[in-house]
């Protein structure tokens, strides 16, 4: 427990916007719950205005630091391509809306030549 005056501020201060950050985050994941139930059952209109509200809602919270740019980025960047996928005709899974996945490489064979023998000693 904080012994001065002004870390106990600081505690008041932290608790405050520890639950104004939880609920901001609370609120951005919400729209997009909604936003998935819109693709799943094919409403395009509803899922283009949650994808406006979660975009909207993103920006502002990275915008105060609340989440990371890239991540309110990386969440836009997801969403839309979901979006654009059920435009199109597409599934709204989550495997429409990413890359399809490489091959898989062969593994490299282990080299047998050159091993190293052990080092005899001189007389």
């Amino acid at each position: 427990m904080p012994h001065s005056v002004s870390a106990k501020k600081r505690l008041r201060q932290n608790l405050r916007s520890r639950e104004r950050n939880r609920a901001i985050k609370s609120e951005i994941k919400s729209e997009m719950r909604k936003l998935f139930e819109a693709l799943t059952s094919g409403d395009l209109t509803a899922a283009r205005e949650h994808f406006k509200m979660v975009a909207k809602k993103a920006d502002r919270a990275a915008a105060k630091r609340t989440i990371h740019p890239n991540r309110a980025a990386r969440i836009k960047s997801r969403l839309s391509s979901r979006v654009l996928a059920v435009a199109k005709g597409g599934p709204a899974t989550a495997a429409a809306a990413t890359k399809p996945a490489k091959a898989a490489k062969p593994a490299k064979a282990a080299k047998t030549t050159g091993t190293k023998t052990a080092k005899t000693k001189k007389s």
